[in-house]
């Protein structure tokens, strides 16, 4: 058990490391403006059609687009979500969501946590899931990349007081790093035997007798992007742990490659834009320290088991309840603490099922502020916070001006940095505190007790952390539980942005020969832009594989 535990630890992160090096320098040339070749003259079209002034912006024009793009999106999926009923591909007839769970949900994906307070097979029609959800999904995801272009810049940069341009990163980020690899990674799903179809839920009868329907939809182009963009919400309740998201071994291994893939080539891409890659990797290492570590715990106590199962006449003492035997407890313990570094949330075992030690390490993870990779550009930005304040007190602690790649840390930053730190512990309190004081949140637990108490705290943990993953047992969709998660998962995810991206400007703002910002560009025009865009790629990715591989459900034996 040893030698596959630390065969498949290895093999893991060799394959990884080896596929985050050469997207590494893609993003590098990204965070230092210039497009990939070939594509200038493709990019000025998108420009001059979006309305778009490709000028550089100072902070708080940076902070304004990124505020403003998020803040319409919100608006927008709360509503597609409240009038689902009314719109198109809806083959089951599901109504609209209640006013609370509506917002909960479109909070939940415009914040990258995807804590979802639903069951998505018997809650969403196909359009929420295409164009609300998984729209989101993307623009969420280049969120947290261009908040961390944004931060490197202000390192890298010695000669100019801006960070580059909010709408020119999204838009690049979103068409030629997030969309290709998604449709790559889909196809790899659909090839595998992931849903890819707009069928209605097909009518089956079980062994037993009893009459069912089997749910049906375009569940690996939302796959993908729920992977590579650590957001984690899955198309069906049950998440990856379901045969049609994730039917085996290989696709298992895929989608843990893919959720640490763009957070394990950004600090490639760190090393590269300030001029030393042993920055670089003086991140990536530390955060696969923590990482191993976390896993061979994880995978200690799940294996170990409860002794009190051999008392009571049991063949094992292995813990394999809430595990799929698909995967096993090794692959289940390393998804686990996979989703939980990252920010995603995805989950192929019931954390809640777990041992104490093996539910512990990843509320563990999620708690010290997703920093062990993390989430895409969530967790290189939560690290670096962890540098700038080491930086500052080892050298209050030898008598020298910190400093960190040239840049002088004052005042200042450190009061920003401890701000952007203690945001989400002090929800987490503040949160799990109010949930145990009243009525409305005690009544969402289904375990009295300490465990019953750990459901509730992993929940408020995952919300202000932006993970989404949950422990089985909390009721959530109440209107108590979606708006006290719905408000920790703002602030948890803009509560850090704002001084991010101010600490950014502060250490710009140093610099000599500053060059005056451009105006900010046409919002309204370049927002419509990229969700049109958006759209019509992700249908490219719902419709195209479908026609290409012909449709899943001749694929599925249960099927009658």
């Amino acid at each position: 058990m040893a030698a596959s535990a630390f065969l498949l630890i290895a093999s893991f992160l060799l394959v990884l490391l080896i596929l985050a090096k050469p997207l590494g320098s893609g993003l590098a040339r990204f965070i230092e403006g210039s497009p990939l070749p070939g594509l200038a003259g493709i990019e000025r079209v998108i420009w001059r059609v979006s309305g778009v002034n490709a000028r550089e912006m100072n902070w708080r024009e940076y902070l304004l687009a990124i505020l403003l793009l998020n803040l319409i999106g919100l608006a927008v999926l709360f509503v597609m979500l409240m009038a689902q009923g009314a719109l198109p591909f809806n083959p089951q007839q599901m109504p609209g969501l209640s006013w609370h769970l509506a917002l909960n949900t479109a909070v939940s994906f415009v914040t990258n946590t995807n804590w979802q307070s639903y069951a998505g097979e018997s809650t969403l029609s196909y359009f929420s899931q295409m164009v609300g959800l998984t729209v989101q999904n993307f623009l969420s995801a280049a969120t947290g990349i261009a908040v961390v272009f944004a931060l490197i810049r202000a390192f890298a940069r010695h000669t100019v007081t801006t960070l580059g341009n909010a709408w020119v990163d999204l838009t690049r980020i979103t068409l030629w790093v997030l969309l290709p690899l998604s449709l790559l990674v889909a196809l790899f799903f659909i090839q595998q035997g992931v849903l890819q179809n707009l069928l209605p839920y097909q009518p089956f009868t079980s062994l037993e007798g009893a009459k069912q329907f089997l749910p049906m939809g375009p569940v690996a182009s939302q796959e993908a992007i729920k992977l590579l963009g650590t957001n984690g919400g899955g198309f069906f309740n049950a998440n990856s742990s379901h045969p049609f998201e994730n039917p085996g071994a290989l696709t298992n291994l895929v989608q843990m490659l893919a959720i640490f893939l763009i957070p394990a080539a950004l600090c490639f891409a760190f090393g590269d834009a300030v001029g030393d890659a042993r920055q670089g990797r003086a991140i990536l290492w530390t955060m696969a320290s923590i990482f191993v570590v976390c896993v061979a715990i994880v995978m200690w106590a799940e294996t170990q088991g409860n002794p009190h199962l051999l008392a009571l006449g049991a063949d094992s003492a292995l813990n394999m309840e809430g595990k799929e035997s698909r995967f096993g407890i090794l692959a289940s313990a390393l998804f686990s603490v996979v989703t939980t570094a990252a920010s995603c949330g995805a989950v192929n075992a019931m954390h809640d099922s777990f041992t104490a030690l093996g539910g512990m390490i990843p509320m563990w993870l999620m708690q010290i502020g997703e920093v062990v990779f993390g989430g895409v550009g969530s967790g290189l930005y939560g690290m670096l916070l962890f540098v700038l304040l080491a930086v500052f007190i080892a050298g209050l602690m030898i008598g020298r001006t910190p400093a960190y790649l040239g840049k002088k840390i004052d005042v200042r930053e450190m009061k920003l940095t401890a701000l952007a730190i203690l945001v989400t512990p002090a929800l987490v309190l503040l949160g799990t505190a109010l949930a145990m004081m009243t009525d409305a949140g005690r009544a969402g637990m289904l375990n009295p007790g300490i465990h019953g108490f750990s459901e509730v705290l992993y929940a408020v943990s995952s919300a202000a952390n932006n993970n989404g993953s949950a422990f089985a047992g909390l009721s959530a969709n109440t209107p108590f539980w979606n708006l006290l998660l719905a408000f920790c998962m703002f602030v948890g995810r803009f509560g850090v942005i704002i001084p991010v991206l101010a600490i950014a400007g502060s250490l710009v703002s140093k610099n000599i020969q500053p060059v005056t910002p451009g105006t900010l560009p046409t919002h309204g025009a370049l927002f419509i832009g990229l969700l049109i865009g958006t759209v019509l790629l992700v249908g490219a990715l719902t419709f195209i594989p479908a026609l290409a591989l012909g449709p899943v459900a001749e694929h599925l034996s249960l099927v009658q």
